[in-house]
């Protein structure tokens, strides 16, 4: 305690250049991955075309990256290692445009601190290059010829040699390398046009070439390189995005409900070219893939949002990895927008049906030449096409649907929309089938048999489809639910006793703000008092359910945060789910082939009926490759 006083009595005095650093290396050096994304983004930014990354005990002993980029004058070396010195941005208007990954003028200063930091460069106008280092309290930088082409290397030995409290907190090797392979994964997919090499122990773990900067979505190098980085399945189980609107685009790759991971670990999403993680573009994803995602699990993307600089802000984090969005509420409902309808919009089967596409193919034909790939299948046909089996949907009598009324009939109002989704599997006898020709197979096949009551089993061009048939009629009607819910105006129901609720003053100020939106979605607010709501009125499908209190506050916390909610849409989803359920063929009813068949041309032609209403998938395909290696034809 004693010794604390005598440091306090010291009066106030300028801290020495290297302490400094070492402060400041606290914010933006955390382990050798920091080290890594620092310099390879300096890398990017010099407009380097390719980058070889060394590594020696995971980058403790040893972390060296080297490029072929714009190289640094000899004049400039020396501030190259200085603080607050950089050649990205002059005055403060330039925050507001900042094209460039790094910017903030530290990151060397901080690094050469705490390790022993070694930068050679050359120009294209230098006849050899040179090598700075930085030494002593003062951190003085030398400046000494040294042979080098054109570009940058930057070794960066001893980690945390001199701040051994900084060092006892590094993992094991096998974690860090972890950490390191992962810092490397977001900066290769970030920049597809660059080449990428990294090496542990002198062992190549990644070879990435550059790709064109013409290559789409489809190209077969970029397939390969996917496959390195993120898996040999991943392109097989994701849908190709490309949205674009006024001055923003996003495209990229996002991963089939069936292919979510128990962690939130192959999630990347990048802005302008650098890899962030947002809460505003977190919520838009779940709320994406809400209605067919499994409880717990998270999807795997990788996005690219393209905007002009001038609108998000870079500058919110030392290491960078938030931004903030001067428009919000757009770019989160332009997110939401594009996934939901990529997820759902598709025809059942398009993607997910096509066990090896044509980019797939020319990925494995990469990596690995010693498979030949599939031939591609061949296309299905529309919808239209499919009249082999003549299928009409019976309907006896029009559907008597009740109007929504406050006298407690609401919710068989709400159950009486499910009733054409379950006359639809009631068919008239079924016709004569001929066995139609292997390309007029629509993509679920045709039922040759139900399974035990529970599963339809039906023959595509792939080869066996299993179907759940209570969880695809459960997805179907509750589609419809949706549906019939959304073309009609949201019944509120007046409580008996209006009840009050503590709120904050800025939720009151949001209720105020949003009587509009908040009376569309059936919730009537009344304020009491500067921190005090009275709720009136709440939507009648929820009129039975307690503790309502938590739902109105998420409300307005996300009309708060987002100009949007979907909180409420959430519950009333879970009840309509409930519906769904409850109307829906049971396990154990006996269907007719054509029955079988009718749902089947269904689940086709509705939204996200890959996946139940609880997120597990609604059939299954075994193709005849499965079949073959199950049954060891071949061999």
């Amino acid at each position: 305690m004693s010794q604390n006083l005598d440091v306090l009595n010291q009066g106030i005095h300028v801290l020495s250049p290297r302490l400094a650093n070492q402060i400041a290396a606290g914010e933006v050096v955390e382990r050798p991955a920091s080290v890594l994304k620092e310099l390879v983004e300096n890398s990017l930014d010099a407009g380097a075309t390719q980058i070889d990354i060394e590594l020696d005990q995971a980058g403790i002993k040893r972390l060296q990256v080297r490029d072929n980029g714009r190289g640094i004058f000899e004049a400039d070396l020396p501030l190259a290692l200085a603080r607050h010195a950089t050649s990205k941005i002059t005055t403060l208007d330039d925050l507001e445009g900042v094209s460039s990954l790094g910017f903030r003028g530290e990151a060397l200063a901080s690094i050469s601190s705490v390790s022993r930091l070694e930068l050679t460069s050359a120009t294209s106008k230098d006849a050899q290059g040179w090598r700075v280092v930085a030494e002593g309290r003062e951190m003085q930088a030398r400046v000494s010829p040294a042979p080098h082409p054109q570009g940058t290397s930057l070794v960066v030995r001893d980690l945390f040699f001199n701040t051994p409290a900084r060092r006892k907190f590094l993992r094991t090797e096998r974690t860090e390398l972890n950490h390191l392979e992962e810092t490397f994964r977001r900066l290769a997919l970030s920049r597809h046009d660059v080449g990428f090499t990294l090496q542990h122990q002198d062992k190549y773990l990644y070879r990435l070439p550059a790709l064109a900067a013409s290559e789409g979505l489809d190209a077969p190098p970029l397939a390969a390189r996917l496959g390195q980085l993120l898996g040999r399945e991943f392109l097989s189980q994701s849908l190709q995005l490309d949205q674009q609107a006024s001055g923003i685009r996003l495209w990229g790759w996002v991963g089939l409900p069936v292919y979510a991971r128990a962690q939130a670990d192959r999630q990347y999403f990048f802005v302008n070219g650098r890899a962030v993680r947002d809460k505003l573009v977190a919520h838009a994803v779940r709320q994406a893939y809400k209605d067919v995602l499994y409880s717990g699990r998270h999807p795997v993307f990788v996005l690219y949002l393209e905007l002009d600089p001038r609108v998000v802000d870079v500058n919110v984090h030392p290491t960078k990895h938030e931004v903030r969005f001067r428009d919000g509420r757009w770019v989160h409902d332009f997110i939401f927008s594009s996934l939901h309808k990529r997820l759902s919009g598709a025809l059942i089967g398009q993607e997910s049906l096509s066990v090896e596409p044509s980019s797939q193919q020319a990925a494995d034909s990469l990596l690995h030449s010693s498979t030949s790939p599939a031939a591609a299948p061949t296309p299905w046909p529309t919808l239209s096409e499919q009249s082999a089996l003549s299928l009409q949907v019976r309907e006896s009598a029009p559907v008597q649907r009740p109007s929504p009324t406050a006298d407690g009939s609401t919710l068989a109002f709400y159950a009486a929309l499910a009733e054409p989704a379950t006359a639809a599997v009631q068919e008239t006898a079924p016709p004569t089938i001929q066995p139609p020709a292997a390309n007029t197979l629509p993509p679920l096949g045709y039922a040759l048999a139900q399974l035990h009551g529970i599963y339809i089993l039906a023959q595509n061009q792939q080869g066996l489809v299993v179907v759940d048939m209570h969880a695809a009629h459960e997805r179907m009607t509750y589609e419809r639910l949706k549906q019939g819910w959304l073309e009609r105006p949201l019944v509120a129901q007046p409580l008996l006793v209006p009840q009050s609720l503590s709120v904050t003053e800025e939720l009151v100020q949001v209720a105020q703000e949003q009587q509009a939106i908040l009376a569309d979605l059936g919730v009537e607010l009344a304020v009491l008092g500067p921190d005090t709501l009275a709720v009136r009125c709440l939507p009648a499908l929820l009129r039975q359910e307690r503790g309502f209190e938590p739902l109105v506050i998420a409300l307005l916390e996300e009309l708060a945060r987002f100009g949007t909610s979907h909180q409420l849409e959430a519950a009333i989803n879970e009840v309509l789910a409930t519906l769904a359920c409850h109307t829906s063929v049971r396990a154990g009813h006996q269907l007719s082939l054509a029955e079988m068949n009718a749902l089947l041309r269904q689940m086709e032609s509705t939204e996200r009926s890959d996946q139940c209403n609880h997120g597990r998938p609604t059939w299954y395909q075994l193709s005849m490759k499965d079949l073959d290696q199950l049954f060891l034809r071949g061999r």
